[in-house]
């Protein structure tokens, strides 16, 4: 069957091109060590999965909005963890996993053709198909100077960045909502690693050090994936402009894009409850530490790398070939050629092992 002019123009699936390297890595003795994919291996806390079951015998239709349980707890998490003050919980909206907000937001924001979208240069993959899904141009710059005199629709921000780990200061977050407000330009912020910062503080654009408590025009998504481990779950929302958001809701009722009330359950024990997420975090704090030494020590330099679940390493080679070089030793990770064509020469190692597979990494190399 021949592929539909959507499919067309997307890429190839990074991730496929990986299967030889998988293939390698799964033949070592030991077994393989998947450091390729930022996915979660430790238990979901049980006073999340006691929110999940609680509401399982219910059998209506959900509200595309959400409870306003969720909202209020959303609200109240942001200004808990992330200082975000100022916040309607009716500028709260549940989605279908951040990746799937990304994916669609340019769409359903109705952009198009004539419309720019910005991306970081070194980039999660998913901000380039979310243009590309709404058949808009795609700019990668991080220096916002490069634009000229043309006035973008939308700037994708990530802080902390996946894949490098970098984390934008208060003064750069800044500078870009000035931009795009001169610009009459929106800001999706991807703050999905915000609660896993190690050697740099990270700020939300919705932060009022940022945007001087003015949400106009900001768009903050933010993931339970992550500190939660909740990515089967499918669990993310987005915050920020109260009429951008109101517009997000009135498109995704006519679609149908509506998070399963046992998980809208979920996501509000999980955003009540912060002791989880300090487990959580510490145990990818060791995890770091251990694979950090092991990396540095096998004569790879990590670059950035201050925040998130990632290690952005790089030896001065072809990224290909240091994946073959990982793939050697039973360990699979992420060229870096999945994130931009300036990213070549690296490589993202994931701390999302177990505490004996991180281990057995080390020991490796």
């Amino acid at each position: 069957m021949p592929r539909s002019a959507v499919s067309h123009a997307l890429p190839d699936f990074p991730w496929d091109s990986l299967a030889g390297a998988k293939a390698r890595a799964e033949a070592h003795p030991d077994g393989i060590v998947n450091l390729s994919v930022g996915t979660p291996v430790d238990p979901v806390a049980p006073l999340i999965r006691e929110a999940l079951a609680s509401v399982s015998a219910v059998p209506g239709y959900p509200t595309t909005h959400g409870t306003d349980a969720l909202r209020e707890a959303a609200v109240a998490a942001l200004a808990r963890r992330y200082s975000v003050t100022g916040l309607d919980p009716a500028s709260v909206l549940p989605a279908i996993g951040t990746k799937e907000i990304i994916a669609w937001l340019p769409r359903l924001l109705g952009l198009g053709a004539d419309d720019l979208v910005v991306i970081p240069e070194v980039a999660y993959p998913t901000y380039e198909v979310a243009a590309l899904l709404a058949g808009c141009r795609v700019l990668r710059a991080d220096g916002l100077t490069r634009l000229g005199p043309e006035n973008p629709a939308l700037i994708f921000v990530n802080s902390p960045s996946n894949p490098t780990g970098k984390v934008l200061g208060l003064e750069h977050l800044r500078k870009v909502v000035d931009f795009a407000r001169q610009r009459g330009a929106i800001v999706v912020s991807d703050e999905c690693y915000l609660g896993l910062t190690w050697e740099a503080d990270g700020y939300s654009i919705l932060d009022p050090r940022v945007c001087d408590g003015d949400h106009t025009g900001l768009l903050a998504v933010h993931s339970l994936s992550k500190t939660s481990n909740l990515a089967s779950y499918r669990a993310g929302f987005v915050a920020g402009d109260a009429a951008l958001v109101a517009e997000l809701l009135e498109v995704r009722k006519h679609a149908g894009m509506i998070m399963p009330l046992p998980v809208q359950a979920a996501m509000t024990a999980a955003l009540n409850n912060d002791e989880h997420e300090d487990i959580q975090r510490e145990r990818y704090r060791a995890r770091r530490e251990v694979l950090l030494g092991a990396v540095r020590g096998a004569g790879f330099t990590v670059d950035n790398s201050e925040a998130g679940l990632y290690l952005w390493a790089t030896r001065g080679e072809p990224c290909r070939e240091t994946v073959d070089w990982f793939a050697d030793r039973g360990i699979l990770v992420a060229p870096g050629d999945f994130y931009g064509p300036g990213s070549g020469q690296h490589v993202r190692i994931a701390l999302t092992g177990t505490d004996e597979r991180i281990a057995a990494a080390a020991a490796r190399l």
